[in-house]
Protein backbone atom coordinates (compact mmCIF):
# COMPACT_ATOMS: atom_id res chain seq x y z
CA UNK A 1 0.00 0.00 0.00
CA UNK A 2 1.29 3.18 -1.07
CA UNK A 3 0.62 6.85 0.13
CA UNK A 4 0.24 8.63 -3.24
CA UNK A 5 -3.21 8.40 -4.84
CA UNK A 6 -2.06 10.67 -7.87
CA UNK A 7 1.36 10.13 -9.67
CA UNK A 8 2.57 13.99 -9.20
CA UNK A 9 1.71 13.27 -5.40
CA UNK A 10 5.24 10.81 -5.42
CA UNK A 11 8.10 13.28 -5.62
CA UNK A 12 5.83 14.90 -2.49
CA UNK A 13 5.98 11.92 -0.88
CA UNK A 14 9.53 11.91 -1.15
CA UNK A 15 9.90 15.34 0.06
CA UNK A 16 8.35 14.44 3.35
CA UNK A 17 9.89 10.72 4.08
CA UNK A 18 13.52 11.30 2.10
CA UNK A 19 14.13 14.48 1.15
CA UNK A 20 17.18 13.60 -1.56
CA UNK A 21 19.99 16.77 -2.23
CA UNK A 22 20.95 14.28 -5.19
CA UNK A 23 17.16 13.36 -6.77
CA UNK A 24 17.72 13.78 -9.93
CA UNK A 25 21.60 13.95 -10.78
CA UNK A 26 23.15 14.97 -14.41
CA UNK A 27 26.41 14.97 -16.04
CA UNK A 28 26.97 17.94 -17.73
CA UNK A 29 30.76 19.68 -18.43
CA UNK A 30 32.14 16.46 -17.13
CA UNK A 31 30.64 17.23 -13.95
CA UNK A 32 27.78 15.51 -11.80
CA UNK A 33 25.14 18.09 -10.99
CA UNK A 34 22.24 17.52 -8.69
CA UNK A 35 18.70 18.81 -8.36
CA UNK A 36 16.92 18.02 -5.17
CA UNK A 37 13.65 17.19 -4.42
CA UNK A 38 12.38 20.34 -3.42
CA UNK A 39 13.90 22.20 -6.37
CA UNK A 40 12.14 19.31 -8.42
CA UNK A 41 9.36 20.63 -6.90
CA UNK A 42 9.37 24.19 -7.61
CA UNK A 43 10.24 23.53 -10.87
CA UNK A 44 6.73 21.68 -11.98
CA UNK A 45 4.82 24.21 -10.37
CA UNK A 46 6.36 26.83 -12.44
CA UNK A 47 5.91 24.61 -15.81
CA UNK A 48 2.45 23.94 -15.08
CA UNK A 49 1.74 27.55 -14.26
CA UNK A 50 3.10 28.08 -17.62
CA UNK A 51 1.24 25.58 -19.76
CA UNK A 52 -1.87 27.09 -17.56
CA UNK A 53 -1.22 30.10 -18.81
CA UNK A 54 -0.76 28.89 -22.58
CA UNK A 55 -4.28 27.53 -22.32
CA UNK A 56 -3.58 23.91 -21.56
CA UNK A 57 -6.71 22.20 -20.26
CA UNK A 58 -7.35 19.52 -18.51
CA UNK A 59 -7.84 16.67 -20.52
CA UNK A 60 -5.53 18.12 -23.55
CA UNK A 61 -2.47 16.28 -25.42
CA UNK A 62 1.18 17.26 -24.86
CA UNK A 63 3.66 15.41 -26.58
CA UNK A 64 7.56 14.71 -25.92
CA UNK A 65 10.13 13.37 -27.97
CA UNK A 66 13.09 13.05 -25.80
CA UNK A 67 16.13 10.86 -24.95
CA UNK A 68 16.46 10.56 -21.27
CA UNK A 69 16.81 13.84 -19.16
CA UNK A 70 15.78 15.68 -16.47
CA UNK A 71 13.51 17.72 -18.50
CA UNK A 72 11.29 14.87 -19.21
CA UNK A 73 10.53 14.39 -15.81
CA UNK A 74 10.13 17.79 -14.73
CA UNK A 75 7.64 17.82 -17.75
CA UNK A 76 6.18 14.86 -17.51
CA UNK A 77 5.04 15.58 -13.36
CA UNK A 78 3.78 19.45 -14.55
CA UNK A 79 1.66 18.13 -17.13
CA UNK A 80 -0.04 16.17 -14.38
CA UNK A 81 -0.38 18.52 -12.02
CA UNK A 82 -2.62 20.41 -14.90
CA UNK A 83 -4.94 17.24 -15.43
CA UNK A 84 -3.42 17.13 -19.07
CA UNK A 85 -2.31 14.01 -20.96
CA UNK A 86 1.35 13.62 -21.50
CA UNK A 87 1.82 11.23 -25.05
CA UNK A 88 5.38 10.18 -25.12
CA UNK A 89 7.05 9.12 -28.30
CA UNK A 90 10.16 7.63 -29.36
CA UNK A 91 12.77 9.68 -30.28
CA UNK A 92 13.80 7.03 -33.04
CA UNK A 93 10.43 6.52 -34.38
CA UNK A 94 9.80 7.38 -38.45
CA UNK A 95 8.59 11.18 -39.52
CA UNK A 96 5.05 8.69 -40.80
CA UNK A 97 4.72 7.33 -37.29
CA UNK A 98 5.11 11.17 -35.67
CA UNK A 99 2.34 12.28 -38.33
CA UNK A 100 0.01 9.41 -36.98
CA UNK A 101 0.37 9.66 -33.47
CA UNK A 102 0.55 13.30 -33.03
CA UNK A 103 -2.63 13.27 -35.18
CA UNK A 104 -4.39 10.15 -33.14
CA UNK A 105 -3.77 12.12 -29.75
CA UNK A 106 -4.70 15.33 -31.12
CA UNK A 107 -1.54 16.83 -29.54
CA UNK A 108 -1.30 20.60 -28.60
CA UNK A 109 2.22 21.22 -27.74
CA UNK A 110 5.07 19.07 -28.71
CA UNK A 111 8.60 19.38 -26.88
CA UNK A 112 11.72 17.65 -28.34
CA UNK A 113 15.39 17.24 -27.14
CA UNK A 114 17.56 18.38 -30.25
CA UNK A 115 17.92 19.69 -33.78
CA UNK A 116 17.31 15.99 -35.56
CA UNK A 117 13.90 15.61 -33.51
CA UNK A 118 12.69 19.32 -34.35
CA UNK A 119 13.50 18.80 -37.98
CA UNK A 120 11.13 15.78 -37.77
CA UNK A 121 8.37 17.28 -36.10
CA UNK A 122 8.41 20.75 -37.86
CA UNK A 123 9.10 18.46 -41.37
CA UNK A 124 4.94 17.62 -40.55
CA UNK A 125 4.05 19.81 -38.70
CA UNK A 126 1.47 21.10 -41.43
CA UNK A 127 0.08 17.92 -41.30
CA UNK A 128 -0.78 18.15 -37.79
CA UNK A 129 -3.84 20.49 -37.65
CA UNK A 130 -4.15 20.45 -33.75
CA UNK A 131 -0.39 20.79 -32.93
CA UNK A 132 -0.20 24.73 -31.45
CA UNK A 133 3.23 25.02 -30.37
CA UNK A 134 6.84 23.02 -30.83
CA UNK A 135 9.88 23.64 -28.13
CA UNK A 136 12.96 22.16 -28.09
CA UNK A 137 14.46 21.19 -24.69
CA UNK A 138 17.81 21.78 -26.11
CA UNK A 139 19.10 25.52 -27.52
CA UNK A 140 17.97 25.96 -31.01
CA UNK A 141 17.59 28.88 -33.72
CA UNK A 142 14.72 26.92 -35.23
CA UNK A 143 12.65 26.06 -32.56
CA UNK A 144 11.82 27.76 -29.16
CA UNK A 145 13.53 26.84 -26.10
CA UNK A 146 11.24 25.77 -23.80
CA UNK A 147 11.87 28.23 -21.40
CA UNK A 148 9.32 29.87 -23.04
CA UNK A 149 6.80 27.88 -20.99
CA UNK A 150 8.22 28.58 -17.65
CA UNK A 151 8.35 32.19 -18.71
CA UNK A 152 4.60 32.37 -18.96
CA UNK A 153 4.31 31.31 -15.15
CA UNK A 154 3.26 35.05 -14.34
CA UNK A 155 0.16 34.92 -15.76
CA UNK A 156 -1.12 32.52 -13.70
CA UNK A 157 -0.86 31.34 -9.88
CA UNK A 158 -0.39 28.23 -7.73
CA UNK A 159 -3.86 28.36 -6.68
CA UNK A 160 -5.27 27.54 -10.18
CA UNK A 161 -2.42 24.63 -10.42
CA UNK A 162 -3.62 23.65 -7.11
CA UNK A 163 -7.18 23.54 -7.94
CA UNK A 164 -6.33 21.53 -11.04
CA UNK A 165 -4.38 19.02 -9.10
CA UNK A 166 -7.34 18.71 -6.47
CA UNK A 167 -9.78 17.98 -9.85
CA UNK A 168 -7.45 15.13 -10.88
CA UNK A 169 -8.94 11.61 -9.66
CA UNK A 170 -6.97 8.18 -9.15
CA UNK A 171 -8.72 6.74 -12.01
CA UNK A 172 -8.43 9.55 -14.37
CA UNK A 173 -5.94 9.09 -18.24
CA UNK A 174 -2.69 10.24 -17.11
CA UNK A 175 -1.18 9.45 -20.00
CA UNK A 176 -0.92 7.46 -23.57
CA UNK A 177 1.50 5.64 -24.50
CA UNK A 178 1.72 4.75 -28.55
CA UNK A 179 2.65 0.90 -28.34
CA UNK A 180 5.67 0.36 -31.61
CA UNK A 181 4.03 -2.91 -32.94
CA UNK A 182 5.36 -5.60 -35.24
CA UNK A 183 2.79 -4.94 -37.69
CA UNK A 184 0.14 -1.84 -38.41
CA UNK A 185 -0.08 1.67 -37.45
CA UNK A 186 0.52 1.98 -33.25
CA UNK A 187 -2.24 1.88 -31.20
CA UNK A 188 -2.37 4.83 -27.67
CA UNK A 189 -2.08 2.49 -24.52
CA UNK A 190 -4.21 4.25 -22.27
CA UNK A 191 -2.96 4.29 -18.72
CA UNK A 192 -4.29 6.09 -14.93
CA UNK A 193 -2.72 7.09 -12.08
CA UNK A 194 -4.05 4.20 -10.70
CA UNK A 195 -2.66 1.74 -12.80
CA UNK A 196 1.10 2.96 -12.63
CA UNK A 197 0.64 3.62 -8.94
CA UNK A 198 -0.35 -0.10 -8.68
CA UNK A 199 2.61 -1.24 -10.38
CA UNK A 200 4.62 1.08 -7.85
CA UNK A 201 2.82 -0.31 -5.09
CA UNK A 202 3.55 -4.22 -6.29
CA UNK A 203 7.32 -3.36 -7.27
CA UNK A 204 8.40 -1.81 -3.94
CA UNK A 205 9.17 -5.33 -2.20
CA UNK A 206 10.66 -6.82 -5.46
CA UNK A 207 12.91 -4.33 -6.45
CA UNK A 208 16.58 -4.18 -3.77
CA UNK A 209 16.70 -0.31 -3.22
CA UNK A 210 16.35 2.09 -0.61
CA UNK A 211 16.53 5.67 -0.17
CA UNK A 212 20.17 5.18 0.49
CA UNK A 213 20.38 3.44 -3.48
CA UNK A 214 21.89 5.03 -6.40
CA UNK A 215 20.21 3.72 -9.56
CA UNK A 216 21.66 4.50 -13.26
CA UNK A 217 18.88 5.27 -16.07
CA UNK A 218 19.55 4.83 -20.11
CA UNK A 219 16.64 2.86 -21.18
CA UNK A 220 13.85 4.72 -22.80
CA UNK A 221 11.66 7.05 -20.00
CA UNK A 222 9.04 6.89 -22.91
CA UNK A 223 8.67 2.85 -22.52
CA UNK A 224 6.44 2.03 -20.11
CA UNK A 225 8.81 0.09 -17.83
CA UNK A 226 11.81 2.54 -17.21
CA UNK A 227 9.08 5.39 -16.69
CA UNK A 228 6.78 2.71 -13.71
CA UNK A 229 10.63 2.28 -12.43
CA UNK A 230 11.40 6.06 -11.97
CA UNK A 231 8.57 6.27 -9.93
CA UNK A 232 9.17 3.79 -8.13
CA UNK A 233 12.92 5.14 -7.33
CA UNK A 234 11.29 8.60 -6.58
CA UNK A 235 8.62 6.79 -4.15
CA UNK A 236 11.71 5.20 -2.55
CA UNK A 237 14.27 8.08 -2.00
CA UNK A 238 16.52 6.78 -4.87
CA UNK A 239 19.29 8.93 -6.05
CA UNK A 240 18.68 8.72 -10.26
CA UNK A 241 21.80 9.31 -12.13
CA UNK A 242 21.02 10.04 -16.27
CA UNK A 243 23.27 8.06 -18.32
CA UNK A 244 25.07 10.55 -21.19
CA UNK A 245 24.26 7.94 -23.66
CA UNK A 246 24.61 3.99 -24.94
CA UNK A 247 27.95 4.38 -25.51
CA UNK A 248 29.17 5.88 -22.48
CA UNK A 249 27.22 3.34 -20.11
CA UNK A 250 30.30 1.58 -19.12
CA UNK A 251 32.02 4.40 -17.99
CA UNK A 252 28.96 6.04 -16.35
CA UNK A 253 28.21 2.46 -14.34
CA UNK A 254 32.17 2.81 -13.11
CA UNK A 255 31.54 6.52 -11.70
CA UNK A 256 28.07 6.17 -10.38
CA UNK A 257 28.58 2.78 -8.90
CA UNK A 258 25.07 2.38 -9.04
CA UNK A 259 22.88 -0.52 -6.53
CA UNK A 260 20.31 -1.05 -9.68
CA UNK A 261 19.87 -0.52 -13.00
CA UNK A 262 17.62 -2.09 -15.58
CA UNK A 263 18.81 -3.26 -18.91
CA UNK A 264 17.11 -5.37 -22.22
CA UNK A 265 18.75 -8.52 -22.84
CA UNK A 266 20.48 -7.28 -25.71
CA UNK A 267 22.38 -4.92 -23.52
CA UNK A 268 23.00 -8.06 -21.08
CA UNK A 269 24.04 -9.85 -24.27
CA UNK A 270 26.57 -7.01 -25.47
CA UNK A 271 28.01 -7.31 -21.64
CA UNK A 272 28.57 -10.37 -21.71
CA UNK A 273 29.94 -10.88 -25.44
CA UNK A 274 32.92 -8.16 -23.78
CA UNK A 275 33.34 -10.24 -20.96
CA UNK A 276 34.13 -13.48 -22.88
CA UNK A 277 36.57 -10.98 -25.05
CA UNK A 278 38.40 -10.29 -22.26
CA UNK A 279 38.89 -13.70 -21.27
CA UNK A 280 40.14 -14.67 -24.53
CA UNK A 281 42.64 -12.32 -24.27
CA UNK A 282 44.23 -13.96 -21.31
CA UNK A 283 46.66 -16.34 -21.44
CA UNK A 284 48.24 -19.32 -19.19
CA UNK A 285 46.94 -20.00 -15.94
CA UNK A 286 44.67 -16.82 -15.89
CA UNK A 287 42.57 -18.08 -19.09
CA UNK A 288 42.52 -21.41 -17.41
CA UNK A 289 40.65 -20.13 -14.31
CA UNK A 290 38.52 -17.49 -16.20
CA UNK A 291 36.95 -20.60 -18.69
CA UNK A 292 36.61 -22.73 -15.29
CA UNK A 293 34.73 -20.43 -13.80
CA UNK A 294 32.56 -19.76 -16.76
CA UNK A 295 32.28 -23.31 -16.74
CA UNK A 296 31.75 -23.42 -12.92
CA UNK A 297 28.60 -20.82 -13.33
CA UNK A 298 26.90 -22.31 -16.72
CA UNK A 299 25.95 -25.35 -14.33
CA UNK A 300 24.95 -23.08 -11.65
CA UNK A 301 21.49 -24.01 -9.78
CA UNK A 302 19.75 -21.55 -6.90
CA UNK A 303 17.85 -24.22 -6.39
CA UNK A 304 19.85 -27.23 -5.16
CA UNK A 305 23.44 -27.07 -4.99
CA UNK A 306 26.25 -29.58 -3.63
CA UNK A 307 28.13 -28.81 -0.81
CA UNK A 308 31.24 -29.08 -3.38
CA UNK A 309 29.69 -27.16 -5.62
CA UNK A 310 28.85 -24.05 -3.45
CA UNK A 311 33.02 -24.37 -2.21
CA UNK A 312 34.14 -23.86 -5.54
CA UNK A 313 31.63 -21.33 -6.61
CA UNK A 314 32.78 -18.95 -3.37
CA UNK A 315 36.35 -20.01 -5.10
CA UNK A 316 35.32 -18.53 -8.87
CA UNK A 317 33.33 -15.34 -7.30
CA UNK A 318 36.53 -14.24 -4.95
CA UNK A 319 38.89 -15.09 -8.00
CA UNK A 320 37.28 -14.33 -11.43
CA UNK A 321 33.68 -12.83 -10.82
CA UNK A 322 34.32 -10.13 -8.57
CA UNK A 323 36.26 -8.54 -11.05
CA UNK A 324 33.06 -8.97 -12.97
CA UNK A 325 31.68 -6.82 -10.45
CA UNK A 326 33.81 -3.99 -10.08
CA UNK A 327 33.25 -3.51 -14.16
CA UNK A 328 29.44 -3.00 -12.93
CA UNK A 329 30.61 -0.61 -10.20
CA UNK A 330 30.74 -3.03 -7.11
CA UNK A 331 27.55 -2.44 -5.64
CA UNK A 332 25.11 -3.95 -8.49
CA UNK A 333 22.47 -5.34 -5.91
CA UNK A 334 20.52 -6.19 -9.03
CA UNK A 335 19.71 -5.89 -12.57
CA UNK A 336 16.32 -5.58 -14.07
CA UNK A 337 15.63 -6.99 -17.08
CA UNK A 338 12.47 -7.18 -19.28
CA UNK A 339 10.95 -6.03 -22.57
CA UNK A 340 12.42 -9.16 -24.12
CA UNK A 341 13.63 -13.11 -23.49
CA UNK A 342 16.94 -13.25 -21.56
CA UNK A 343 19.16 -16.33 -22.75
CA UNK A 344 18.25 -18.89 -19.47
CA UNK A 345 22.23 -19.73 -19.93
CA UNK A 346 22.80 -15.70 -19.16
CA UNK A 347 20.76 -15.56 -15.99
CA UNK A 348 22.40 -18.55 -14.90
CA UNK A 349 26.05 -17.61 -15.36
CA UNK A 350 25.49 -13.62 -13.78
CA UNK A 351 23.33 -15.17 -10.62
CA UNK A 352 26.44 -17.30 -10.62
CA UNK A 353 28.50 -14.44 -10.39
CA UNK A 354 26.62 -12.63 -7.59
CA UNK A 355 25.42 -10.42 -9.88
CA UNK A 356 21.08 -11.11 -10.36
CA UNK A 357 19.61 -10.54 -13.17
CA UNK A 358 15.95 -9.86 -12.06
CA UNK A 359 13.74 -11.20 -15.17
CA UNK A 360 10.10 -9.80 -15.38
CA UNK A 361 7.58 -9.98 -17.91
CA UNK A 362 4.70 -7.26 -18.62
CA UNK A 363 3.50 -5.03 -21.39
CA UNK A 364 2.41 -1.64 -22.01
CA UNK A 365 -0.83 -2.63 -21.21
CA UNK A 366 -0.22 -3.52 -18.05
CA UNK A 367 1.32 -0.79 -16.76
CA UNK A 368 4.29 -3.04 -17.35
CA UNK A 369 4.78 -5.88 -14.70
CA UNK A 370 2.62 -9.02 -13.84
CA UNK A 371 5.64 -11.15 -12.90
CA UNK A 372 9.35 -10.58 -11.76
CA UNK A 373 11.92 -12.99 -10.21
CA UNK A 374 12.90 -11.76 -6.83
CA UNK A 375 14.73 -12.34 -3.51
CA UNK A 376 11.10 -12.46 -1.88
CA UNK A 377 9.13 -14.43 -4.12
CA UNK A 378 12.07 -16.72 -5.26
CA UNK A 379 14.37 -16.57 -8.74
CA UNK A 380 13.86 -19.47 -11.32
CA UNK A 381 15.69 -19.46 -14.06
CA UNK A 382 14.06 -19.82 -17.57
CA UNK A 383 10.93 -18.03 -15.64
CA UNK A 384 9.96 -14.52 -15.33
CA UNK A 385 9.36 -15.35 -11.70
CA UNK A 386 6.00 -15.25 -9.41
CA UNK A 387 3.00 -13.00 -9.75
CA UNK A 388 3.43 -9.32 -8.09
CA UNK A 389 0.97 -8.54 -5.66
CA UNK A 390 -3.00 -7.65 -6.46
CA UNK A 391 -2.48 -9.25 -10.27
CA UNK A 392 -4.05 -12.28 -11.28
CA UNK A 393 -3.28 -14.35 -14.31
CA UNK A 394 -4.23 -17.50 -15.50
CA UNK A 395 -3.25 -19.57 -18.83
CA UNK A 396 -6.64 -20.03 -21.63
CA UNK A 397 -7.07 -23.21 -22.91
CA UNK A 398 -4.98 -23.00 -25.99
CA UNK A 399 -2.06 -21.40 -23.48
CA UNK A 400 -2.43 -17.65 -24.13
CA UNK A 401 -1.68 -15.91 -20.86
CA UNK A 402 -5.03 -13.45 -20.04
CA UNK A 403 -4.09 -10.92 -17.12
CA UNK A 404 -6.67 -8.95 -14.60
CA UNK A 405 -5.74 -6.65 -11.91
CA UNK A 406 -5.47 -2.77 -11.24
CA UNK A 407 -2.54 -2.50 -13.64
CA UNK A 408 -4.36 -3.66 -17.06
CA UNK A 409 -4.92 -0.55 -18.93
CA UNK A 410 -8.39 1.31 -19.34
CA UNK A 411 -8.23 0.65 -23.43
CA UNK A 412 -7.16 1.84 -26.47
CA UNK A 413 -7.44 5.27 -27.11
CA UNK A 414 -9.88 5.88 -30.19
CA UNK A 415 -10.24 2.07 -31.06
CA UNK A 416 -13.31 0.37 -28.60
CA UNK A 417 -13.03 -2.22 -31.08
CA UNK A 418 -9.87 -3.02 -30.49
CA UNK A 419 -10.11 -2.50 -26.40
CA UNK A 420 -12.20 -4.74 -27.24
CA UNK A 421 -10.68 -7.70 -28.76
CA UNK A 422 -8.35 -7.79 -25.88
CA UNK A 423 -10.24 -7.12 -22.89
CA UNK A 424 -13.05 -9.79 -22.48
CA UNK A 425 -16.38 -9.00 -20.94
CA UNK A 426 -14.58 -10.56 -17.36
CA UNK A 427 -12.07 -7.84 -17.37
CA UNK A 428 -9.20 -10.30 -18.29
CA UNK A 429 -6.48 -8.65 -20.85
CA UNK A 430 -5.33 -11.36 -23.51
CA UNK A 431 -1.48 -10.33 -23.54
CA UNK A 432 -0.82 -12.68 -27.08
CA UNK A 433 1.80 -14.67 -25.15
CA UNK A 434 1.70 -18.14 -24.84
CA UNK A 435 3.38 -19.34 -21.51
CA UNK A 436 3.06 -22.04 -18.22
CA UNK A 437 3.08 -21.90 -14.50
CA UNK A 438 6.22 -23.94 -13.35
CA UNK A 439 5.92 -24.90 -9.59
CA UNK A 440 2.16 -24.04 -9.81
CA UNK A 441 4.22 -20.19 -8.97
CA UNK A 442 6.48 -19.41 -11.50
CA UNK A 443 5.34 -18.15 -15.13
CA UNK A 444 7.37 -19.37 -18.36
CA UNK A 445 6.60 -17.49 -21.33
CA UNK A 446 7.55 -20.20 -24.74
CA UNK A 447 6.01 -17.96 -27.36
CA UNK A 448 4.18 -15.07 -28.29
CA UNK A 449 0.97 -16.48 -29.95
CA UNK A 450 0.90 -14.87 -33.40
CA UNK A 451 4.54 -15.54 -33.99
CA UNK A 452 4.13 -19.97 -33.38
CA UNK A 453 3.64 -21.02 -36.71
CA UNK A 454 2.62 -24.49 -38.56
CA UNK A 455 5.37 -26.38 -41.13
CA UNK A 456 3.29 -28.37 -44.72
CA UNK A 457 3.67 -31.41 -42.28
CA UNK A 458 1.29 -29.82 -39.54
CA UNK A 459 4.38 -29.21 -36.70
CA UNK A 460 4.26 -26.59 -34.65
CA UNK A 461 7.19 -24.06 -34.48
CA UNK A 462 7.74 -21.79 -31.58
CA UNK A 463 10.07 -19.36 -32.97
CA UNK A 464 11.31 -17.00 -30.08
CA UNK A 465 12.50 -19.91 -27.77
CA UNK A 466 14.57 -21.60 -30.76
CA UNK A 467 16.02 -18.06 -31.07
CA UNK A 468 17.10 -17.57 -27.59
CA UNK A 469 18.98 -20.65 -28.10
CA UNK A 470 20.09 -20.07 -31.15
CA UNK A 471 21.76 -16.30 -29.79
CA UNK A 472 23.25 -18.57 -27.11
CA UNK A 473 26.40 -18.85 -30.06
CA UNK A 474 29.08 -16.22 -30.21
CA UNK A 475 28.96 -16.78 -33.78
CA UNK A 476 25.07 -15.46 -34.15
CA UNK A 477 24.26 -11.89 -33.75
CA UNK A 478 20.70 -11.87 -34.59
CA UNK A 479 18.59 -14.63 -36.01
CA UNK A 480 14.70 -14.82 -37.47
CA UNK A 481 13.80 -18.87 -37.47
CA UNK A 482 11.06 -18.90 -40.81
CA UNK A 483 9.42 -21.66 -42.58
CA UNK A 484 5.25 -21.27 -42.52
CA UNK A 485 3.69 -23.35 -44.51
CA UNK A 486 7.17 -24.96 -45.36
CA UNK A 487 8.35 -28.39 -45.31
CA UNK A 488 10.96 -27.45 -42.85
CA UNK A 489 11.70 -24.57 -40.29
CA UNK A 490 14.78 -22.19 -41.87
CA UNK A 491 16.42 -19.05 -40.34
CA UNK A 492 17.96 -15.39 -41.48
CA UNK A 493 20.84 -15.31 -39.84
CA UNK A 494 23.09 -12.33 -38.72
CA UNK A 495 27.10 -13.34 -37.65
CA UNK A 496 28.44 -11.69 -35.01
CA UNK A 497 30.69 -9.98 -37.58
CA UNK A 498 33.45 -8.91 -34.51
CA UNK A 499 33.81 -12.33 -33.22
CA UNK A 500 34.06 -13.97 -36.91
CA UNK A 501 37.37 -11.71 -36.99
CA UNK A 502 38.44 -13.12 -34.11
CA UNK A 503 37.88 -16.83 -34.96
CA UNK A 504 39.12 -16.31 -38.19
CA UNK A 505 42.56 -14.48 -36.67
CA UNK A 506 42.71 -17.66 -34.41
CA UNK A 507 42.59 -20.23 -37.18
CA UNK A 508 44.96 -18.74 -39.42
CA UNK A 509 42.08 -17.14 -41.67
CA UNK A 510 42.37 -13.10 -41.94
CA UNK A 511 39.34 -11.43 -42.26
CA UNK A 512 39.98 -8.11 -40.83
CA UNK A 513 40.12 -6.22 -44.70
CA UNK A 514 36.65 -8.44 -45.74
CA UNK A 515 33.18 -6.29 -45.78
CA UNK A 516 30.52 -7.81 -44.19
CA UNK A 517 28.98 -9.13 -47.80
CA UNK A 518 32.39 -10.94 -48.26
CA UNK A 519 33.05 -12.40 -45.01
CA UNK A 520 29.29 -14.50 -45.47
CA UNK A 521 31.04 -15.54 -48.58
CA UNK A 522 34.31 -17.39 -47.12
CA UNK A 523 33.38 -20.77 -47.29
CA UNK A 524 35.32 -22.06 -44.63
CA UNK A 525 33.21 -19.15 -42.05
CA UNK A 526 29.78 -20.61 -43.81
CA UNK A 527 30.79 -24.26 -43.27
CA UNK A 528 31.65 -22.90 -39.58
CA UNK A 529 28.09 -21.02 -39.05
CA UNK A 530 26.39 -24.04 -40.41
CA UNK A 531 28.39 -26.64 -37.61
CA UNK A 532 26.93 -24.23 -34.98
CA UNK A 533 23.62 -24.30 -36.43
CA UNK A 534 23.87 -28.29 -36.62
CA UNK A 535 25.12 -28.86 -33.24
CA UNK A 536 22.42 -26.38 -31.26
CA UNK A 537 19.85 -28.41 -33.62
CA UNK A 538 20.62 -31.65 -31.52
CA UNK A 539 18.61 -30.00 -29.12
CA UNK A 540 15.41 -29.97 -30.74
CA UNK A 541 13.23 -32.02 -32.00
CA UNK A 542 13.53 -33.44 -35.81
CA UNK A 543 10.78 -31.91 -36.96
CA UNK A 544 11.95 -28.28 -35.48
CA UNK A 545 15.66 -28.50 -36.66
CA UNK A 546 16.96 -25.94 -38.20
CA UNK A 547 17.54 -27.31 -42.11
CA UNK A 548 19.08 -24.09 -44.06
CA UNK A 549 20.17 -20.54 -43.36
CA UNK A 550 20.47 -17.24 -45.33
CA UNK A 551 23.68 -14.81 -43.82
CA UNK A 552 22.72 -11.26 -43.56
CA UNK A 553 25.59 -8.78 -44.10
CA UNK A 554 23.26 -6.05 -42.15
CA UNK A 555 22.14 -6.61 -38.47
CA UNK A 556 18.49 -5.90 -37.94
CA UNK A 557 17.90 -2.31 -36.86
CA UNK A 558 15.26 0.34 -35.89
CA UNK A 559 16.52 2.63 -38.68
CA UNK A 560 16.22 -0.27 -40.87
CA UNK A 561 12.83 -1.29 -40.21
CA UNK A 562 13.22 -4.76 -38.97
CA UNK A 563 12.83 -4.04 -35.41
CA UNK A 564 10.63 -2.28 -33.11
CA UNK A 565 12.10 0.48 -30.82
CA UNK A 566 11.77 -2.24 -27.89
CA UNK A 567 13.99 -4.25 -30.12
CA UNK A 568 11.74 -6.90 -31.08
CA UNK A 569 11.35 -7.96 -34.47
CA UNK A 570 9.36 -6.67 -37.08
CA UNK A 571 9.19 -10.28 -38.97
CA UNK A 572 6.60 -9.46 -41.91
CA UNK A 573 8.87 -6.52 -42.59
CA UNK A 574 11.97 -8.55 -42.85
CA UNK A 575 10.54 -11.27 -44.70
CA UNK A 576 8.93 -9.04 -47.15
CA UNK A 577 12.92 -7.33 -47.58
CA UNK A 578 14.42 -10.15 -47.58
CA UNK A 579 11.89 -12.35 -49.87
CA UNK A 580 14.35 -13.10 -52.34
CA UNK A 581 16.37 -14.45 -49.98
CA UNK A 582 13.61 -16.26 -48.47
CA UNK A 583 12.77 -18.02 -52.05
CA UNK A 584 16.25 -19.20 -52.23
CA UNK A 585 16.21 -21.10 -49.01
CA UNK A 586 12.48 -22.86 -50.39
CA UNK A 587 11.90 -22.91 -53.91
Amino acid sequence: MITAERLFEVPDHQLKNYPNANMFVTKTAGIWVPISTSDFIDRTMIVARGLISMGVQAGDRIAVASSNRLEWNILDIAVQKTGAILVPLYPNISESDYRFILNDCSAKICLVSNQELADKISNIRADVPTLEHLFSFDKLSSVPHWSYIEEQKTHSEEDQVRERMRNVKNEDLVTIIYTSGTTGNPKGVMLSHQNLLSNVAACIEPIPADNQSRVLTFLPICHVYERMLHYLYMYLGCSIYFAESMDTIGENIKEVKPDVFSAVPRLIEKVFDKILAKGDELTGIKRGLFFWALDLAEHYDNVQSTTGYKIKLAIARKLIFSKWQEALGGNVKAIASGSAALQPRLARIFLAANIPILEGYGLTETSPVVTVNNFVTGIRIGTVGALIEGVQVKIAEDGEILVKGPNVMMGYYNQPEATNEVIDAEGWFHTGDIGEFQEGKYLKITDRKKEIFKTSGGKYIVPQAMENRFKESRFIEQIMVIGEGEKFPAAFVVPNFAFAKEWAHRHGHEFDGLSNEEIIKQTVFVERINLEIAEINQGFGNWEQVKKIALLPTEFSIVGGELTPTLKLKRKKILEKYQEGYDKLFR
